[in-house]
């Protein structure tokens, strides 16, 4: 034992108490969050396999909630408005969100309140944004009755009641909605990209497509791979802007996993099958982000 701590013991038990309250405070979080995320997520897939109705129920079934749902009509549909809904909303946001990047880029004036402008849809909460892309697309009172008004009385867009073209008002009001937090993700991207690479590409005679295209673009690798997940898995648990936008309707013209699940689990009374999906919601999308995470880490080792 040191002279200090003969002579001041006290201090020992001070450090250890000043070394132990970050981990007294934040044990109620972690304690809720292992309970209330981790232990709920553990309890679904527990149900996943029970036959549940309107309570939980501890009889155990093994596969066939899984098996019946995939024998489900509504599911079939829910999954191919996923893949036609996902692939749309991926691929035009980023597009529309790397041009929006590109064009802020060249320091245009005014490129605060631009952007401002621009990020703006995403601090609305999608309740909000179904709500009114519902009245901009209503044939009553939205664009097709504004159009009308102007004299143009053959003007159809009634998209929001056509079953087949449903989801891609859902596409719509995500995109406007998103895209300008993927612009912000890949204006941050080009803002860190070396200048004298592309004063050296200039200077060797590179037009200014092949300089995006060969350096530019590649360099934005990480941004797409950020941006390809966090959009790929707000996709996927997409539920209030369908509720607010369409119901899932006309029918079930714009149901997708997550409004079916609700629905099979509260509405229907099928709780099992309901967690059943929900787990293969979970599925899909730790198959999307674990990925990601592995690379992320083994990149930084």
């Amino acid at each position: 034992m040191s002279i200090s701590e003969t002579a001041n013991p006290r201090g020992s038990v001070v450090d250890r108490l000043r070394d132990a309250l970050p981990k007294i405070v934040l044990s109620p979080t972690v304690a809720i969050v292992a309970i209330f995320v981790y232990g709920f997520i553990l309890f679904t897939l527990y149900l996943s396999f029970t036959n549940s109705r309107i309570l939980p129920s501890f009889e155990w079934i093994g596969w066939q909630n899984y098996e019946n749902l995939f024998r489900i009509r509504a599911w079939d549909t829910a999954v191919s408005n996923l893949v036609i809904f996902g692939v749309l909303y991926i691929t035009i946001c980023c597009a529309l969100g790397l041009l929006l990047a590109i064009l802020l880029d060249q320091r245009i004036r005014a490129e605060g309140f631009i952007r401002t402008i621009y990020l703006y849809p995403m601090a609305l909460s999608f309740i909000v944004t179904g709500v009114a892309w519902k009245w901009f697309l209503d044939p009553g009172i939205g664009i097709e009755a504004v159009v009308r008004g102007w004299g143009w009385t053959t003007f159809e867009f009634n998209w929001i009641k056509d079953s087949q073209m449903a989801i891609y008002t859902i596409v719509i009001a995500a995109v406007w909605q998103t895209s300008g937090f993927v612009m912000a993700m890949f204006l941050a991207g080009l803002r860190g990209i070396d200048n004298e690479m592309l004063k050296a590409a200039q200077i060797d005679g590179a037009s200014t497509l092949a300089l995006y295209r060969r350096i530019v673009i590649p360099q934005l690798r990480p941004a797409f791979m950020s941006a390809f997940v966090v959009l790929a898995h707000m996709a996927i648990k997409s539920y209030d802007l369908v509720i607010a936008l369409t119901g899932g309707g006309p029918g079930t013209a714009t149901e997708l996993p997550a409004t079916f699940m609700y629905s099979y689990t509260f509405t229907r009374n099928q709780m099992g099958i309901g967690a059943a999906s929900a787990v293969i919601m979970l599925m899909t999308i730790a198959a999307i982000i674990v990925p990601y995470l592995w690379s992320e880490l083994r990149e930084k080792k």
